[in-house]
């Protein structure tokens, strides 16, 4: 087997063809300490608490609410005036004025006050009622002006964590301000949404989506006083109930999971929600009795107001069209906090998740297996991986879909997870997370069993028998991607379980005293095993002959001389083609996990009997192996971003294009915006492309069952 080592330089980033208006913008090259850039006007500002919500609501407004940066002004100075004082200037952190028209007083429409984010001690930050943010809403008060400014009639107040939107409205007794839910849609962008009462639903923009989810889940923990876990399984009830009923409703134009503007703020409003939502979540528990997603005792136990907050907050978006990714990781990052576990499970970073299945490349007609899926991880990867898949093959990555796009694309990842996407787990309540998760991402449950995969076929847990059925051994799984849990403080000693590893891994071994050379034990067997051991030969099993595997491992089992090691290091050579593999800096795992841990992500291919024959004859011919070493992940061990700099410190830009689909005026168009944005330092995006030119060179070693299903498609 031939090593070979590759140069990662990094290539210069690739930008896609801007627009006219796009590249008239202005760009920046390089980043001074303590910069960002401005998402408004496109140049450096100081880096400030305030400037960083500041900054997500602005990119927020042009990915959610279709409001082009060019409507938009930062600081802008309103005239202000109290009764009886003279009037005087305050500034709009953003200021929005009606689309297309010149930056005046008269034209506009919108204004938003941002403060800096709270500091987060050890316990949740408590979410404010309107009635305890007055003093704060007094500067929006003023913003909006009384009677006579009353075409600026909406505001937003926000410190990233506290959300308050007010309705200004004037008669002849003059202006009042209503508190309101949200924003109602821009006049000029309505959009392709479905129409949900006086709303539209608008696709997430995945920073503000990350914190819709966390605000749901602290409300529900700080405010009701619930503990953790119980915070996140009332809210993953209201969630898994908002993708049922968009599925329900699609099309209907009256969805059941919603909050018109007022309700929330009304004891009647928000006693008209619960009626609609218990409703509604007794038909989801019908639903999916069979599958036991829930069960009868599950409730709906928030208050009225805990509820009408959560409705109102996860109500305007919609997920179903909401890009793959985005859904994914909200719900990893908000999954990860309460379901992390003292049983070695290691949640995978996005980054390592990503990069596996890059490298396997997955295709839609293969059967995908995560034996330890955790809170589906690498499931959801999968369904993203394709999703940009079918958007490459029609020439629209990197735009959003259009309408036909989203229902096609849905139905094609429905029916995907329905067939060939597998996951299961030894935990019941992880099982149930990555359901949920499915559910979220591909509008279906799709096949999560909780059962011992180290036991499997045997084991007493619910999923063995319908796993047997859907993915024996050896028979079914296309692609297998696991990060096993691991460590010699968890290990396997129920013979049950290691009776069946006897004839591969469960033995052992020592070295001959003479030549050094490994030997079996033949009095000994070993009394347990390292999980991460064994998984490495189920997951050898449950391929099938030309399967592709990729399994995080410590860099232990990969190069540690003593003889058990080595055993197993042969055991995969006589078993598997080596694709490849890459070495991971401890930073990895330490943020997501908080495990500080040397890890390498293997990648291999079971080869058929034949070519095990040839193995151990000594027949096979040497084959080229991928093999990189990561230096860097894009964030240091505190988990900050970690940035290419320039010799003089300066940090490197690059120019993106960003494109939304909205209506103007009634006619649909894609607008585009050039940005500027740091070149996070990471060096698995770049691995994943030197693989592939890679296998350019070199093809997989060894049995394709691709080209044998092609040529039977063929001859038939």
């Amino acid at each position: 087997m031939e090593e070979l080592t590759l140069d990662l330089e990094i290539p210069r980033p690739v930008e896609p063809e801007p627009s006219p208006e796009a590249a008239t913008q202005p760009q920046v090259t390089a980043l001074g300490e303590g910069e960002i850039v401005d998402y408004i006007t496109n140049t450096p500002v100081k880096d400030t608490p305030k400037e960083k919500v500041r900054q997500r609501i602005a990119r927020a407004l042009f990915h959610e609410h279709g409001i082009s940066p060019g409507d938009m002004e930062r600081d802008f100075s309103v005239t202000v005036s109290t009764d009886g004082a003279r009037a005087r200037k305050k500034k709009a952190d953003i200021a929005i004025f009606a689309h297309g028209t010149s930056h005046t007083e008269e034209n506009l429409r919108r204004v938003v006050v941002c403060k800096p984010e709270p500091k987060r001690g050890k316990n949740v930050v408590k979410l404010r009622e309107p009635d305890q943010a007055e003093k704060d809403l007094q500067d929006l008060k003023d913003l909006l002006g009384a009677e006579n400014r009353p075409e600026c009639a909406d505001g937003m107040w926000t410190d990233g964590v506290d959300f308050f939107f007010l309705k200004k409205i004037v008669d002849q007794f003059g202006a009042t301000y209503e508190h309101r839910s949200d924003w109602d849609v821009a006049p000029e962008s309505v959009g392709s949404r479905t129409v949900v009462s006086h709303q539209r639903l608008r696709r997430a923009e995945p920073e503000m989506l990350k914190t819709t989810f966390r605000r749901c889940h602290n409300y529900i923990h700080g405010n009701e006083g619930m503990p953790k876990d119980a915070a996140f399984w009332q809210f993953l009830y209201l969630l898994f109930a908002k993708m049922y009923d968009e599925r329900k409703s699609r099309g209907t134009g009256r969805a059941r999971f919603r909050a018109d503007m007022t309700e929330p703020f009304t004891d009647a409003g928000r006693a008209a929600i619960r009626k609609r939502i218990e409703s509604l979540f007794e038909e989801v528990k019908a639903e999916y009795a069979k599958i036991n997603v829930f069960k009868p005792t599950d409730e709906i136990t928030l208050s009225d107001r805990a509820l009408a907050f959560i409705v109102s907050e996860l109500a305007p978006y919609d997920l179903g069209g909401t890009d793959v990714d985005a859904k994914g990781i909200a719900y990893q990052e908000l999954v990860g906090t309460n379901l992390r576990g003292d049983r070695g499970q290691y949640f995978t970073p996005r980054g390592a998740v990503r990069l596996m299945v890059e490298i396997l490349d997955p295709k839609e007609d293969e059967t995908v297996l995560d034996p330890t899926c955790g809170t589906g991880g690498f499931l959801q990867a999968t369904l993203n991986h394709l999703h940009h898949t079918w958007q490459k093959q029609e020439d629209t990555y990197g735009f959003p879909d259009t309408p036909e796009q989203q229902e096609r694309f849905r139905d094609k990842l429905r029916a995907y997870a329905d067939e060939h996407l597998v996951g299961a787990d030894f935990d019941p309540f992880l099982v149930r997370a990555t359901t949920m998760n499915i559910m979220t991402l591909a509008d279906t449950t799709g096949n999560v069993f909780h059962m011992d995969s180290l036991a499997f076929p045997r084991g007493h847990l619910s999923g063995v028998e319908p796993a047997q059925a859907k993915i024996p051994l050896g028979e079914v799984v296309d692609v297998l991607l696991t990060n096993p849990p691991f460590g010699a403080d968890i290990p396997i000693s129920d013979e049950s379980v290691l009776g069946s590893f006897r004839d591969g891994v469960a033995k052992s071994w020592g070295r001959d005293k003479s030549t050094g050379e490994l030997v079996e034990s033949a009095t000994s067997t070993p009394a347990s095993m390292a999980p991460e051991q064994l998984f490495i030969q189920r997951a050898i099993e449950w391929v099938k002959p030309g399967g592709r595997i990729g399994i995080v491992l410590p860099n232990g089992i990969l190069s540690n001389p003593g003889p058990t090691d080595e055993a197993i290091r042969r055991y995969i050579l006589e078993h598997c083609w080596v694709l490849g593999s890459v070495e991971l800096p401890v930073e990895t795992f330490i943020v997501d996990a908080n495990v500080n841990i040397l890890t390498t992500l293997l990648f291999l291919k079971k080869k058929t009997p034949q070519e095990v024959r040839n193995h151990r004859m000594g027949t096979e011919q040497p084959y080229p192996v991928f093999m990189a070493v990561a230096e860097k992940v894009g964030f240091d061990r505190r988990g900050n971003d970690l940035y290419k700099r320039h010799p003089n410190g300066d940090v490197v830009m690059e120019a993106t294009v960003e494109r939304e689909r909205i209506r103007i005026n009634g006619k649909e168009e894609v607008r585009e915006l050039k940005r500027s944005r740091p070149v996070i330092d990471n060096d698995l995006p770049i691995i994943a492309e030197k693989y592939w030119e890679f296998r350019a060179k070199h093809p997989m070693p060894g049995f394709d069952p691709r080209a044998t299903k092609a040529d039977a498609g063929d001859r038939a």
